[in-house]
């Protein structure tokens, strides 16, 4: 059991070291004229670059894919992708459109979807005490509200499986952890479709600020961050005069200092706390009209600070409505610390944990040039000698999310209309708009790997290959069919060429031969050999060559 137990070791260190290569470094040109950067040299060999490309712009290769990018040329192939209005997304498009929730505005969603806290207010409003008709619509508004949800989970990760759109659905999932919101506070989840179809996907490839401020008058940022009830102190001028209604919420500054930590800036991005209170006054009367009704954006006057206001140095004068607001995006959005964050955060999800500093400065640089355009900070990472050099290949863990799909893409799965497969994402660790903290899901790989979290992705990969998961069934994989009936070696073969595009260690290929489970421990691996094909596929699956992208 030395191969076990070497595997088994090697998975444990997979965020901190990559698939082995050859230590010959292979310098090749671009495989077509396409190529922005003018024929960099790359050290990945051609093979390599075809695979790299799947694993970055997309979420893992389907069968086939290597091959077509292959003949159209990798260049290409990566225009294509930064042009997702040229590929056909009408299939995609019909298996969503089963999901009905995801078209439908908030106003619609909050009409058939009432919210249990809702039904609450109206029976209290009644005076009356809860009956057990009341107490049945209660249950079935939570039941209705937890299918609301599902059904967005289930479209995220069906479009990632099946969309040829590849990097529009990496960018979707990029910007929506960024930005991102938490369904479990208050009506969030009731937003959250239009949050999709209408902040983050059409500005995904597009101009910063145009994304921006799309986020900032969205109803389910304005909810998440608490901006909706921030208002203008009463020691300060409001734009308009009004009679007082209830208790005044006053200043909230969550969202302000969100949007400079969080969305521009960074961190270390040069701002005071005084900035963060302008920037925060600055966004007083951004809020949502009628909020159990038809949540949408509305600027309320009344509402707002109208106070002078300086912000990263910038003076806002005194007596504007909706434009402090407006500037205050503007400023962020031209800031060198945000072009510098951006392109960090960019470079870290797209080459490596580390984001090379020589390359975050030259998308810094596209980013301020380019007046914040996404798709040519993309442009710049794609045709960089850091995108496809030795150390940027397999140097990145796959969370999740990722995960999943990469294996259901691998064996050519079938979009999954259930809440099962949004549910294993979950379970591995990355429930879908579940992340409570404003800073997102982490693009660091050593936060998603240890011992409990590989002995689970293990499992994943054996219950995928066990048709246990639906729309996954090896006897609809065309791979899979013809290994199926092939001697065990062959087997092993073919599954490290399909699923490990060619590249598996001495160790890997030990267990799959030997179909034991590296992780189960030496006495139940003992007895846990299988000479079943889809034991070698769903170890594969669960191998650290296949955790890697």
């Amino acid at each position: 059991m030395r191969h076990i137990a070497r595997l088994a070791a090697a998975l444990l260190v997979l965020m901190a070291c990559g698939t082995a290569h050859s230590s010959t470094v292979r310098l090749t040109t671009a495989s077509s004229a396409g190529d922005v950067a003018g024929r960099e040299l790359r050290e990945q060999t051609a093979d390599e670059q075809v695979k790299h490309v799947l694993n970055r712009l997309a979420f893992g290769a389907r069968p086939g894919d290597a091959e077509r990018v292959r003949e159209m040329g990798v260049d290409r192939w990566i225009a294509m992708q930064l042009s997702p209005a040229s590929i056909d997304g009408r299939s995609t498009e019909r298996f969503v459109a089963r999901f009905p929730a995801l078209a439908m505005s908030p106003e619609q969603l909050l009409a058939e979807y009432p919210q249990r806290q809702q039904l609450v207010r109206e029976s209290r409003a009644q005076k009356s005490d809860l009956t057990a008709s009341d107490s049945m619509r209660l249950k079935e508004a939570g039941r209705l509200s937890r299918q609301l949800l599902t059904e967005l989970q289930t479209a995220k990760v069906a479009r990632a499986v099946i969309s040829d759109r590849q990097l529009e659905e990496v960018m979707v999932d990029f910007w929506e952890n960024h930005f991102t919101v938490f369904a479990g506070k208050g009506p969030e989840r009731y937003f959250l479709g239009e949050y999709e179809r209408e902040s983050i996907r059409p500005h995904a490839l597009g101009k910063f600020r145009d994304l921006l401020g799309a986020v900032a008058k969205s109803p389910a940022m304005l909810y998440y961050l608490d901006n909706w009830e921030s208002t203008v102190d009463s020691a300060r001028p409001a734009l308009v005069s009004r009679a007082p209604r209830g208790k005044s919420r006053g200043l909230n500054e969550n969202y302000g200092r969100e949007l400079l930590e969080l969305h521009t800036l960074g961190v270390d991005g040069g701002y005071t706390q005084a900035d963060v209170v302008n920037v925060a006054r600055a966004f007083t009367g951004w809020t949502v009209e009628k909020p159990r009704q038809n949540g949408t954006f509305v600027f309320r006057p009344a509402m707002h600070d109208a106070g002078e206001k300086i912000v990263l140095g910038h003076t806002l004068p005194a007596g504007r409505g909706i434009e402090d607001g407006e500037a205050v995006l503007d400023i962020v959005s031209r800031s060198p610390a945000t072009a510098h964050f951006i392109a960090a955060k960019l470079v870290r999800r797209f080459v490596s944990d580390s984001a090379p500093p020589a390359l975050v400065d030259r998308v810094a640089g596209t980013f301020a040039r380019s007046g914040g355009d996404i798709r040519e900070c993309l442009r710049t990472i794609f045709a960089s000698q850091e995108f496809f050099s030795r150390a940027a290949y397999k140097a990145k863990v796959k969370s999740p999310f990722e995960l999943v799909v990469s294996a259901l893409r691998a064996v050519s799965a079938q979009p999954d209309s259930t809440p099962r497969t949004a549910q294993m994402v979950a379970r591995l660790g990355e429930p879908l708009y579940g992340h409570l903290a404003p800073n997102g899901y982490p693009e660091r790989g050593d936060a998603w790997i240890n011992t409990g979290a590989i002995l689970q992705r293990i499992n994943f990969g054996l219950a995928v290959a066990a048709g246990r998961v639906p729309g996954a069934s090896l006897a609809n994989w065309p791979d899979g069919r013809e290994l199926a009936a092939q001697p065990r070696e062959a087997q092993v073969d073919g599954v490290i060429r399909t699923i490990l595009a060619g590249e598996a260690s001495p160790d890997t290929r030990k267990v799959l031969e030997l179909g034991v489970n590296p992780m189960a421990g030496d006495s139940a691996a003992a007895n846990a050999k299988s000479d079943g094909f889809a034991n070698i596929v769903g170890l594969a699956l669960g191998a650290p060559e296949f955790q890697r992208r």
